[in-house]
C-alpha cells in the first residue's frame, strides 16, 4: 500500500537469499549485518533503524542504521539463541535533524536565526508529546528567546546529543516483509573433524577393529584437540559383487569390501556390521566420546549393496533394466558394481522418503547428532530440503555435512535447502592467488548467507596431486591453512598425520586405499604432525578470532609464495595473523602490510606479536614489516597480536 506522505525508499535489503525463498544462516553468538539502499527526494535528513527479535517474542529490539556511501546503509545485531530471528526496517525523514543541520550552517554564516529558533521550539514541543522528559528543553529554549545564549544552547554538545537520541519519526516507510534468519547451534560454525575407519582401530596387526578399540583411541583423538570423530559407514557390507583391494572388481577371500556398499543378509541402514560390535557397544562409544567433548559423526550413504534387504523387500525403489537386472551405480568410466542407487522417480517415492527419514531418527535415538551425507548431489534436492526440515523440527541442533564435490550451483543449492556445512574446493586451491580468490568469494560473496564451508586437505577418496610423493612440510602447511582459514575443518586422520603420499598412478586416489581393506596403524606413534595438530587445535579453542571463517582478511605481501591473512573479533580483543610459506622446500621472505584501518591504527604503531607455534616474540613499529619463513623450521607463523595504546 502506498503511503502518500512517506518519502523514503528502501531497496536491496540484505541478508536475503533468493528473494526470501530460503533463510540466511547464522549461528549463536554471530552478528547479522543488515544492509539496504535507503534514499529519498531532496536533501532532507533520513534516519533508519533495524527492528529485530526472536520469532514469537513480544517486543522488538532496535539498532540504528548508519549511512556508508552512495545511499547505502548498514547496521548489525547479535543473535543469542537457536531458532528463527526476524527483522524489518523502518525509515523516515527526520525534520528535527534536518532543521538542526540547517540551523548550524546558518549560525556559522551569521544569518539571522530568529525564525529557526521558533521552529526548534515547535519541534521540541512535538517531541515532548512523545517523551514528556523533553518538555523542559522546549521551555528553556523559549525563555532564551532570540538571544546569543539561545544560539549557544542549540550549538552545544548536549543539544547535538539530544537531536540524535530523539529522532522525530513521522510518515515512516516500513519494509513490507519481515525477513527471517535461521540461527543454528554454535558447533555448526566451529568444529574440528577427525576421520578414521573403525575397522582399522585395532592395536594388533591383522585384527579387525571394534568399537571397543575405538573407545581406547578416544583419549588420543581428544589429546589432539578434535571435537568431531567421523566414521565411514558402520553398517553391514554387501557380499555380492564385493570389491577387493584397490577397487578390484573381485574380492579375495577375507577381504572386507567397501563400507559404502551398504547392506547384506546381516542388515541394512539401521544395523551395525557385527565385526565392529553391537548397538550397545556403539552407544557406549558415543557416551564415552561425549565425556571427552567429542561428538561421533555418522556417515549416511543412501545407496545399497545388491544383497541389502531393501532390494528384496522394495525392488520398486531401484531402476530395473530391460534384461531384468538392477542398474548399479556408474560415473563413466567408473563402475560401482557393488552399489545400487535408489530410484527417486519411482511411483512409491513417498514411501521411500519416509523410510530414509526414519534412518536419521533411528540413529538420533542412539545418541548421534552429527551426520556426514555421502554424495547428496546425486539425490533430489527437494528430498534434502524436506528431510532436513523434518529432522530439525524435532532435533534442531542436528548437524548435516554435505559431501558434494560438484558444480557450484548444486553445492550452493544444498546449502540453501538446509545443509549445515559443506565440503569445498579448498582441496584443490593451492596457489596464493587461488586461495585468495576462493576464500574471499566465500567470505564476501552471496553464498556467505547459506554456504558454511568445511575445509579438508584430504579424504579417503582424495589424495590431492599436491600431496603426492611429498614430505611433511606440505602436509603441515596445508593443515595450517585448513585449520585457520576456515572455522570448520576436517582431516582423514591417520593417513594424513603419517604422511601417506603414494597414489594410484595418474589418479588422485590412495594406492592400497583403506576403502577396500582393513589397515593397521601404530596408534601409539606421535610425530611432528600430531604435535602440530594438538597445538593448533588448542590455539583454535583459546582464540575467538579463529572461531569464524567470516572475519578473514588477506594482507598484502610482496612474495607470491607467501600468503598472509588477519582474523580478529569485532571488538579487536583477539587478533590473529597467519603467514604461510606455500613453498615446502625453500625459505621465503617478504614485507607484509598491516591493515591499518581494520586494526584502527594511528600514525604511531606499536604492536607486540607472539608466535603461538614457535613461542617467539616480535615487535612491529611500522605498517610494512619483514617476515622470513624456513619450511624446515616451521612453514607458517601464527601470531597473536597485541596493539598498544600508542597506536590510537
Amino acid at each position: 500500500m502506498i503511503q502518500g506522505k512517506s518519502r523514503v525508499i528502501i531497496e536491496n535489503v540484505q541478508p536475503v537469499v533468493d528473494n526470501g525463498l530460503y533463510m540466511a544462516k547464522r549461528t549463536v553468538g554471530e552478528s547479522v549485518t543488515v544492509t539496504a539502499s535507503i534514499f529519498g527526494d531532496g536533501h532532507d535528513h533520513i534516519r533508519a533503524e533495524v527492528l529485530y527479535k526472536k520469532q514469537g517474542a513480544k517486543s522488538w529490539d532496535k539498532v540504528e542504521l548508519q549511512a556508508t556511501y552512495n545511499d547505502e546503509w548498514s547496521a548489525s545485531f547479535y543473535v543469542l539463541e537457536t531458532g528463527i530471528y526476524v527483522f524489518t526496517i523502518h525509515a523516515w525523514i527526520d525534520h528535527f535533524e534536518t532543521w538542526y543541520d540547517g540551523f548550524k550552517k546558518k549560525a556559522a554564516a551569521k544569518v539571522d536565526v530568529k525564525v529557526e529558533l521558533m521552529e526548534g521550539i515547535i519541534f521540541l514541543q512535538k517531541l515532548a508529546t512523545i517523551n514528556p522528559a523533553l518538555s523542559g528543553n522546549a521551555d528553556r529554549l523559549e525563555k532564551a528567546g532570540n538571544s546569543q545564549y539561545a544560539i549557544e544552547l542549540v550549538l552545544s554538545d548536549d543539544f547535538a546529543s539530544l537531536v540524535h537520541a530523539n529522532p522525530l519519526k513521522e510518515n515512516e516507510t516500513e519494509l513490507q516483509e519481515v525477513i527471517k534468519i535461521q540461527v543454528e547451534y554454535a558447533k555448526a560454525n566451529f568444529s574440528a573433524w577427525y576421520e578414521f575407519f573403525p575397522r582399522s582401530a585395532s592395536l594388533e596387526s591383522g585384527k579387525h577393529g571394534t568399537f571397543q578399540d575405538c573407545i581406547r583411541l578416544l583419549p588420543r583423538v581428544a589429546a589432539m584437540g578434535f571435537d568431531v570423530l567421523y566414521f565411514p559407514p558402520i553398517h553391514p557390507i554387501g557380499k555380492i559383487n564385493r570389491k577387493g583391494k584397490n577397487n578390484n572388481v573381485r574380492s579375495e577371500a577375507g577381504e572386507p569390501g567397501s563400507p559404502w556398499a551398504i547392506g547384506s543378509d546381516e542388515g541394512g541402514h539401521k544395523s551395525i556390521l557385527p565385526a565392529l560390535g553391537t548397538l550397545e557397544d556403539f552407544k557406549k562409544l558415543i557416551s564415552e566420546a561425549k565425556k571427552l567433548g567429542i561428538e561421533v559423526a555418522m556417515d549416511i550413504a543412501f545407496q545399497c549393496a545388491p544383497d541389502h534387504p531393501y532390494v528384496k523387500e522394495h525392488p520398486e525403489w531401484f531402476k530395473q533394466r530391460p534384461d531384468g537386472t538392477i542398474q548399479y551405480a556408474e560415473n563413466p568410466p567408473k563402475k560401482y558394481q557393488d552399489i545400487y542407487p535408489f530410484n527417486f522417480e519411482n511411483d512409491n517415492w513417498k514411501e521411500l522418503w519416509e523410510e530414509l527419514k526414519s534412518v536419521f531418527f533411528f540413529w538420533i535415538e542412539q545418541g548421534v547428532s552429527v551426520f556426514r551425507i555421502d554424495n547428496p548431489h546425486t539425490k533430489p534436492i527437494p528430498f534434502w530440503q524436506w528431510v532436513i526440515a523434518e529432522v530439525q523440527k524435532v532435533h534442531p541442533d542436528t548437524i548435516f555435512l554435505a559431501e558434494a564435490f560438484t558444480r557450484p550451483k548444486i553445492m550452493d543449492s544444498l546449502g540453501k535447502v538446509g545443509f549445515t556445512q559443506s565440503y569445498t574446493y579448498f582441496t584443490w586451491r593451492t596457489s596464493k592467488q587461488e586461495l585468495i580468490e576462493y576464500v574471499t568469494g566465500l567470505v564476501n560473496g552471496p553464498s556467505r548467507n547459506y554456504f558454511r564451508p568445511n575445509f579438508w586437505p584430504n579424504t579417503p577418496d582424495i589424495l590431492p596431486y599436491q600431496l603426492q610423493h611429498q614430505g611433511e612440510n606440505i602436509f603441515i602447511l596445508r593443515f595450517a591453512l585448513a585449520a585457520t582459514l576456515s572455522s570448520n575443518y576436517g582431516v582423514y586422520g591417520p593417513s594424513y598425520e603419517f604422511y601417506e603420499n603414494t597414489p594410484l598412478t595418474g589418479r588422485e586416489e590412495y594406492f592400497n586405499s583403506e576403502k577396500y581393506e582393513v589397515r593397521h596403524y601404530d596408534w601409539k606413534r606421535t610425530n611432528r604432525m600430531t604435535d602440530i595438530m594438538s597445538l593448533l587445535n588448542k590455539i583454535r579453542k583459546q582464540n575467538p578470532a579463529l572461531h569464524s571463517t567470516w572475519n578473514t582478511q588477506f594482507c598484502a605481501i610482496e612474495n607470491n609464495q607467501i600468503v598472509a591473512y588477519l582474523k580478529a573479533t569485532d571488538d579487536l580483543s583477539n587478533i590473529i595473523l597467519v603467514v604461510v610459506n606455500l613453498d615446502p622446500h625453500t625459505g621465503q621472505s617478504g614485507y607484509i602490510q598491516l591493515p591499518k584501518e581494520r586494526l584502527r591504527l594511528g600514525s604511531k604503531i606499536n604492536i607486540k606479536l607472539h608466535d603461538l607455534i614457535t613461542d617467539e616474540y616480535y615487535t612491529w613499529t611500522q605498517e610494512w614489516n619483514f617476515v622470513d619463513l624456513n619450511p624446515n623450521k616451521m612453514p607458517f607463523h601464527l601470531f597473536k597480536l597485541t596493539v598498544h595504546e600508542s597506536n590510537m
